[in-house]
């Protein structure tokens, strides 16, 4: 299998940019590391495209105050249109190939 080469981004509510991030192995992004990077307990993936995904805190629109990220859900929505209107993302996001994942 080819390795993976796309570039991972954090995606953040409170800045307007991506910033790129690495999976500390450099292959695939563990729990550990995604609760620190994404500041949650708990993460779900919401999937792009046959080879994209966001991960996201699960729990994300529990928390006070609650940062709706306008980037992620963009994104989502342009992949996803039936979620135009009916849900958004909040918190802190990464952009990956599923790969980079497991």
């Amino acid at each position: 299998m080819p390795k993976i080469t796309y570039q991972p981004h954090l995606l953040d509510p409170h800045s307007a940019e991506p910033r790129p991030v690495n999976p500390a192995n450099g292959e695939s992004f563990k729990l550990a590391e995604l609760y620190a990077m994404l500041d949650c307990r708990t993460v779900d993936v919401v999937r792009l495209t046959d080879e994209l995904i966001l991960i996201i805190d699960d729990e994300g629109k529990f928390r006070e105050p609650t940062y709706l990220n306008l980037l992620a859900t963009y994104l989502w929505h342009q992949h996803q249109p039936e979620a135009r209107g009916v849900d958004a993302i909040v918190g802190r996001a990464i952009l990956c190939h599923d790969k980079q994942f497991k």
